[in-house]
């Protein structure tokens, strides 16, 4: 068996390094093509070094670009690396521009499809990350629901069940396999374990939109009014882009740094008192580190996270993150994690081995 890992993007870097772990282990050969969707150190060559993980056979140098010129690219460069390659599986995983690129250039040449990660609904088709791991769910030849919710998803859009398959989702993995490995020395940023809240925002539906980024930093000014506790603020390039062109002003109380590489992330999630964030990604490892969460946005594709009762949905409005910070700052963490036992890799390569 030969499996095409394609990434693109920090997330899918850790997401699919136990893939590439497992696939090193059982001496199972595939290659990594990179889309470079992300492409500055910091947001991806510094991952591949952490983690250990082999570099890349192909870097397609994608970079920062409209939807639709991302995909355009991508499409035909794929197609030729896989044209070259000819695998039994073509691996994708979660909802970026990069795995929609991947899925149509593996649908174009008749080869198997796998989609990591697969089942995942906000319901709302304005994200186009929801556009794209819909249409990626239907080309797919294999699917890799984390959770039952995920599964039920895929069976009401008319997907064959014998396609599908729930194995937990590879994030989970992804934290015990490098736990060892996580340090960061949090007395830098000038904070004290649990006391204090990490706040992160990237999506283009959060921060693009003028009127939600102003509502969510009074928001945040409010809360660091409110709460006797440092806020610690990792601000993605993009965020920190818009909030210069729209001319707005960080609050004073906030702790802003730079992103930090992967472990060093997981350090200070592990050490924080609570999460606010737009991630998906930061609020399943939130989940499985039982930190609590608070999400800046009005749905979420990580429903679990919500009956579990780690995460609650803030929206964009000020009152409404005061609210669900009261709420969620001293809450016990004594959910169980409804991602799996972090065996998700080797369920899926093993899987592809029976098939």
């Amino acid at each position: 068996m030969k499996i095409a890992i394609i990434v693109g993007t920090r997330p899918e870097i850790i997401k699919m390094g136990p893939i590439i772990r497992y696939c090193i282990k059982k001496e199972i050969p595939f290659f990594i093509l990179h889309s470079g969707q992300h492409y500055s150190y910091e947001m991806d060559k510094v991952f591949f070094e952490n983690l250990h993980l082999p570099d890349p056979a192909y870097n397609l140098k994608a970079g920062s670009n409209e939807y639709r010129k991302q995909i355009g690219y991508m499409v035909p460069q794929i197609i030729k690396i896989l044209q070259i390659e000819n695998p039994d599986f073509t691996l994708v995983q979660g909802d970026t521009n990069t795995v929609l690129a991947g899925a149509i250039a593996a649908n174009k040449l008749g080869l198997k499809l796998v989609h990591i990660e697969a089942g995942l609904r906000s319901h709302e088709l304005a994200m186009i990350e929801e556009i794209n791991r819909i249409i990626t769910d239907h080309l797919s030849d294999v699917l890799y629901p984390p959770t039952d919710t995920a599964k039920k998803n895929l069976l009401e859009e008319e997907i064959e069940e014998n396609k599908i398959k729930i194995v937990g989702n590879t994030v989970v993995d992804a934290l015990f396999e490098n736990s060892k490995l996580f340090y960061f020395d949090i007395a830098s940023l000038g904070i004290e374990p649990k006391k204090y809240i990490l706040l992160t925002m990237h999506r283009p539906e959060l921060v693009d939109i003028k009127s939600r980024i102003e509502n969510v930093l009074e928001g945040i000014e409010r809360v660091s009014e409110k709460k006797s506790m440092d806020i610690v603020f990792s601000m993605h390039p993009r965020t920190e882009k818009m909030i210069r062109q729209f001319g707005l002003k960080t609050p004073k109380k906030l702790n802003v740094i730079k992103p930090l590489g992967y472990l060093d992330f997981i350090s200070v999630q592990q050490n924080a008192a609570l999460i606010i964030t737009d991630s998906g990604g930061v609020q399943e490892e939130a989940c499985a580190l039982h930190i609590p969460c608070v999400t800046i946005r009005e749905t979420t594709e990580r429903p679990e996270t919500i009956e579990v009762g780690s995460n609650m949905l803030a929206g964009y409005e000020p009152e409404k993150i005061v609210m669900c910070v009261e709420e969620m700052i001293h809450k016990k963490a004594s959910w169980n994690c409804p991602y799996g036992d972090g065996t998700a890799a080797k369920s899926i390569i093993e899987d592809l081995l029976r098939r």
